[in-house]
């Protein structure tokens, strides 16, 4: 997928660009980013969170070369009410402190959402964050969550009212309240 870029209304140039095309320059940068980004004892950007970020698109902000707001979107799929719906999983939003209260995310999500809504049944994530997200469309899952392993549904009660999701045209009607589920994954399974 080749790159491009998009300039939204607040004059902000938000670029897309697939992990297979980001050059070793954007993964440097955009490492920085990330690990910047979470300095909170006990919630560390790790390697794991890294490795979940990348495999689908990019969307970045960038100042003097370097990336200094970025989130991604991977395809995962979630299970609700007997449906199996392709899903556009947001992951590693984050800007640089330095680069904070400009509309930088903001103005990625908004594209983001526009991705998600043209690609996807379903958009999900899993934040605190919970009035920047809704403020741009996303909901609370208000039902319990759960993750697909080989031994069967395990349940991630601590994940419960985390999960945000957003509604695409490509949404069949979902019961949020119903019990949700993910594919499993190393580290942070949502």
């Amino acid at each position: 997928m080749s790159s491009f870029c998009r300039i939204v209304p607040r004059m902000t140039v938000v670029r897309r660009v697939s992990s297979d095309d980001l050059t070793p320059r954007d993964a440097t940068s955009l490492r920085a980013l990330l690990f910047a980004s979470w300095t909170d004892p006990g919630d560390e950007f790790t390697e794991e969170d890294f490795d979940h970020a990348v495999g689908g698109v990019h969307f970045v902000v960038e100042a003097g070369g370097d990336i200094v707001s970025h989130a991604s979107v991977v395809e995962r799929e979630l299970h609700t009410g007997g449906h199996r719906l392709a899903t556009g999983y947001v992951e590693a939003v984050a800007t640089l402190p330095t680069h904070r209260r400009r509309g930088f995310s903001t103005a990625i999500m908004e594209i983001v959402g526009e991705h998600i809504d043209r690609t996807f049944q379903l958009g999900a994530l899993g934040t605190e964050l919970f009035a920047f997200y809704e403020r741009l469309g996303w909901i609370v899952w208000r039902g319990s969550t759960w993750v697909r392993t080989d031994r069967g549904l395990v349940r991630t009660a601590e994940e419960d009212g985390y999960v945000l999701v957003r509604l695409t045209p490509d949404t069949p009607h979902l019961d949020l309240s119903l019990p949700i589920s993910c594919d499993w994954r190393a580290g942070d399974v949502w």
